[in-house]
């Protein structure tokens, strides 16, 4: 569509024209790119020996696609890539990372790559008990920011962050080191993170009083509980929070209603049902929770873009080309 093309030619002229105020050291970002692709081959994305820690690869430019999202840091060390939540984009590349502090329904499209300079970089996933026992530990600057805002943000790469991304990434070529070695890196990112400019949103979901952190427990509730019918007002009561406040903060970091969110997993869990373990739509939306099979077929194509069977078929169709 040309708005969205334009939309995305403005996202990629204010990548360009911000990303000369972060000073990041060069080399630092082509050894990583240099390691990163030296692992990864092709197109994907890979799981490593280190926990929580996966790498990826993109050669060519791509539309946005349905995905979900950890709390977790995401660097691209070369390419630019963003993200789209809620309708708003998070464009990010070598200067900026994405932070994310929730489970967060997303779509993920890339904006910079080809074979010759593919988009590459890394994901490492966040430990909430690590950034709550930082902050227990009282050794960081007070948050100026104690409104909860959205569970995504954009922040600068900083050359601490880099660095320490650099000496995890080479612990992958000292496999007796990892586990000695990598819990106190990622500790350091967690430390360094705490320190930057994304501090106040990973404040509010890793305080145990915060109201972010309740919303987080909601939706580890949710995550297992997806199939049941959902009572909002009983959500609101596991939280501890009243059902207007619990509504208000839930889509303010979602970007999504509950009732929305559980949607969301249920169809995405129908989706991996029939993909991965050969259920037709009609089992797997009874499984996921459904009543009706035309409903999920309804909601099931507004989500993905086709109905289940003939995007199940196209999903295999394309694994097998590839």
């Amino acid at each position: 569509m040309p708005h969205a093309v334009k939309l995305r030619q403005e996202i990629s002229t204010d990548i360009a024209s911000t990303s000369h105020t972060v000073t990041l050291p060069a080399s630092l970002q082509q050894a990583m790119t240099h390691m990163i692709c030296a692992r990864v081959h092709q197109e994907g994305d890979y799981e490593t020996a280190i926990a929580n820690l996966g790498l990826f690869r993109r050669d060519n430019p791509a539309p946005p696609c349905v995905c979900v999202v950890e709390p977790c840091i995401v660097l691209v060390t070369q390419g630019a890539k963003q993200m789209w939540i809620g309708g708003k984009a998070y464009p990010y590349d070598c200067s900026r990372i994405l932070i994310t502090s929730l489970d967060l329904p997303a779509t993920s499209e890339v904006l910079a790559a080809s074979p010759a300079t593919p988009c590459v970089g890394l994901a490492m996933k966040l430990d909430l008990r690590i950034l709550a026992e930082l902050i227990a530990q009282g050794n960081l600057p007070p948050s100026r920011d104690r409104a909860v805002g959205a569970g995504a943000g954009i922040g600068d790469v900083t050359p601490m962050i880099l660095d320490a991304f650099c000496r995890l990434v080479k612990l992958l070529d000292e496999p007796d080191s990892i586990p000695v070695l990598a819990p106190l890196i990622q500790r350091e990112i967690h430390y360094r993170l705490l320190k930057s400019d994304q501090t106040a949103r990973l404040r509010q979901i890793a305080s145990v009083d915060s109201q972010g952190n309740r919303i987080a427990k909601a939706i580890e509730w949710l995550k297992h509980n997806y199939a049941q019918l959902l009572r909002v007002d009983d959500l609101a009561a596991r939280a501890q929070m009243s059902s207007a406040t619990f509504h208000h903060h839930f889509r303010q970091l979602t970007s999504m209603s509950p009732l929305q969110y559980q949607k969301w997993l249920r169809l995405n869990e129908a989706k991996r049902l029939m993909l991965n373990e050969h259920l037709d739509a009609a089992s797997a939306a009874f499984k996921v929770g459904y009543e009706s099979p035309s409903q999920f077929s309804r909601e099931y194509s507004r989500l993905f873009g086709a109905p289940p069977k003939r995007d199940i078929s196209e999903l295999r169709q394309q694994a097998k080309a590839a």
